[in-house]
């Protein structure tokens, strides 16, 4: 294959860019969520840090 591919310059590569960037942003804020909601702290930290913020668990807490 040449350097660049066999069409290095397609006609709707900003399009393509858009719609990928898009469906990877929502992916990591699904796994994010996921993630954060299913956070536990058995032992609790001795300071502040920053998953704090998102956790369930400190979330709950603050109310």
């Amino acid at each position: 294959a040449p350097s660049g591919g066999w069409w290095s310059q397609p006609k709707a590569w900003k399009t393509n860019t858009a719609i990928a960037a898009l469906g990877m942003s929502v992916t990591m804020y699904g796994i994010w969520s996921l993630s954060a909601s299913k956070e536990r702290r058995y032992q609790q930290p001795t300071r502040w840090i920053p998953s704090m913020m998102w956790a369930k668990q400190y979330k709950d807490q603050q109310q």
